[in-house]
């Protein structure tokens, strides 16, 4: 499978665009801005005090009846999933989405329009790799009552099928298909939204549905048009005559494709699937999809992600020689014993560091930490891992004895178990950005017994000895 890295993404300028929000009817505003690395998506409400962000992470999901809905403290963002889908489709992976309203504007119905507001700002390389969920294994997630199904497989890219089944002679089955993400622009983001008659009705009866025109949304005629539902469209509508066409929807449209209504639930899966808030790799097919089972699958892939993030034990065979031994440690690092905390390295490569250090009872500061209750102390587990850091980033020089890596800063360490005399300590870092101007800065963990023990994110500089 291809392990290239590849840089992220966002925008070059901001842009703005105006529309009608469906469910509300209010002119709205919406502003693409720029985002700095490791940021994501966020939407950020202007029109309130203190302008409150709403990231676009799944656990924020409320409610799903009439398009993805977010809150968090109170404040809401409607509908996402069209401009999410849009973002996704375009590659950008860190923007700031700032709206006048809880709903954004929406257009024709598709993506068609953000994607032209985004690629008119133009977009940006990031210094910073992307970070995406490699699929290794089969997740499902299904409705019970619905027999809705979402499963993702293992791919070398990024690929959706979804298949639609409404039990209609005028919708009946459908199946779309997009291969490449990069195609999404072409074959998917122009896909309008839709509904059936009778599902209009009820919205127009309960006074739900206030932007809407035939315009930005593809009507199916489920049932047969009395005189008073008719009266209530061209009210809705604003036309003098609202008609039924041959293919069994309202008026004044004309189908992009004859599977468009599949290729919208596409681009919704692809915008509710993002609030997992990382790109994936790998294959999703989903069975009669719909913002429920969306969102309820991207809530347990969310979970899964993060399990395997604090678990990733690195698979290593401590019986094979060692990439290097502390021998050839000592060529790189400055470091010397007693404050010489990696025995081994396992791995290297441009982006990451694989190390061991055996813990025994010899180590001289068991002499007071804690005599009768030996532990070691978290501040020299967090330098172990700065060691073991330090060789991925002193092996980019061509001389590292020449060399020392100093501490900028730490960020969210976590002590999750303790380090005892005869635990095996496995130490992985990784690079969150490239190294630039001799800073490094990267994620790190510890395991020892199979289990996460001490986690932080590290940023070192590399300095010249005097």
């Amino acid at each position: 499978m291809n392990t290239v890295k590849i840089k992220q993404q966002t925008i070059e300028n901001e842009i703005s665009l105006s529309g009608v929000g469906l469910h509300t009817g209010k002119e709205v505003k919406l502003t693409f801005k720029p985002a700095p690395i490791n940021s994501g998506f966020a939407f950020v409400r202007v029109d309130l005090a203190n302008s409150p962000v709403i990231e676009a992470k799944v656990e924020y999901v409320v409610d799903t009846k009439r398009g993805t809905n977010l809150e968090k403290d109170g404040v809401s963002i409607n509908t996402s999933e069209h401009v999410l889908a849009a973002v996704v489709g375009l590659g950008i992976h860190n923007i700031i989405i700032e709206l006048n309203s809880a709903e954004p504007p929406i257009m024709d119905g598709s993506s068609k329009f953000f994607i032209e507001a985004l690629e008119k700002a133009g977009i940006v390389a990031q210094n910073a790799f992307v970070n995406e969920y490699i699929v290794k294994d089969v997740i499902s997630y299904k409705d019970a009552v619905t027999g809705s199904e979402i499963i993702v497989m293992p791919s070398d890219k990024y690929e959706v099928t979804a298949m639609v089944d409404f039990g209609t002679k005028i919708l009946g089955t459908q199946n779309a298909t997009l291969n490449n993400i990069s195609d999404f622009k072409k074959e998917i983001s122009a896909a309008r939204t839709f509904s059936f008659l009778h599902e209009i009705e009820m919205l127009l009866d309960n006074d739900l549905i206030k932007g809407g025109d035939l315009n930005n949304a593809i009507v199916y005629v489920d049932e047969e048009l009395s005189e008073e539902t008719m009266a209530k469209l061209r009210v809705a509508f604003k036309k003098k005559t609202v008609k039924v066409k041959p293919n069994g929807i309202l008026d004044n449209l004309t189908l992009h494709w004859p599977n468009e209504a599949a290729r919208h639930k596409l681009l919704d899966v692809i915008g509710d699937i993002s609030l997992i808030g990382m790109p994936i790799r790998g294959k999703i097919i989903a069975n009669k999809p719909g913002h429920a089972v969306n969102t309820q699958f991207a809530k347990k892939l969310s979970k899964i992600i993060k399990l395997e993030k604090r678990n990733n034990v690195p698979c290593c065979d401590l019986s094979e020689p060692p990439l290097m031994d502390v021998e050839q440690i000592m060529k790189i690092l400055p470091h010397r014993p007693p404050f010489l905390f990696i025995d081994r390295i396992l791995e290297l490569s441009d982006t990451h560091v694989v190390g061991m250090k055996n813990v025994t009872m010899n180590e001289s500061f068991f002499n007071g930490h804690f005599p009768g209750a030996p532990v070691m102390p978290g501040v020299l587990q967090v330098e172990a891992m700065a060691q073991c850091g330090g060789v991925l980033v002193l092996s980019t020089v061509p001389d590292p004895e020449n060399y020392l890596t100093l501490f900028m800063k730490m960020n969210n360490v976590k002590f999750k178990r303790k380090v005892v005399p005869g635990d095996t300590l496995i130490f992985r870092a990784e690079l969150i950005t490239p190294i630039r101007r001799g800073i490094c800065h990267m994620q790190s963990y510890g395991y020892a017994n199979g289990k996460l023990v001490v986690e932080a994110e590290l940023m070192a500089q590399i300095v010249r000895k005097k």
